[in-house]
């Protein structure tokens, strides 16, 4: 797992994961086993999926990494407490899937709640499950 900031601001996380280190062989199968994990947590909810690559191709002036094959966010939200209005800034959540000729990456912008944060990075990192 990779920490890094995304255009000099952003926190992220990143995940390479080779072909040959999963048994995933699609980006839908990685999204569908996000979903499964969500759907397992006790109060965290699934909003949607959203096929980034998909619309992105469809915009006649668009740009998109030529190696990118597939990219989809699993969009959904922990939600358990809202303290605050300005909570509403870092939610919901996104997990990144995005296929490459021959490894996937995942990606998610940092947690703010470290446990988690915990929760994310270790869906991601099971995702390497050879």
């Amino acid at each position: 797992m990779k920490q890094s900031l995304l255009m000099d601001k952003y926190p992220i996380y990143t995940l390479d994961i080779d072909k040959t280190e999963t048994t995933y062989t699609t980006v839908d199968e990685i999204i569908a086993y996000i979903e499964a994990k969500v759907e397992a947590h006790p109060f965290a909810v699934k909003i949607a999926i959203f096929d980034h690559y998909a619309h992105t191709t469809g915009i006649e002036e668009h740009v998109i990494d030529e190696n990118i094959k597939a990219a989809k966010n699993f969009v959904f939200c922990f939600g358990k407490m809202l303290p605050k209005a300005a909570m509403l800034a870092v939610r919901p959540r996104s997990i990144g899937v995005s296929e490459f000729e021959n490894h996937f990456e995942i990606s998610f912008l940092e947690v703010p709640n470290e446990k988690l944060h915990e929760v994310t990075e270790g869906w991601a990192k099971s995702i390497k499950n050879k």
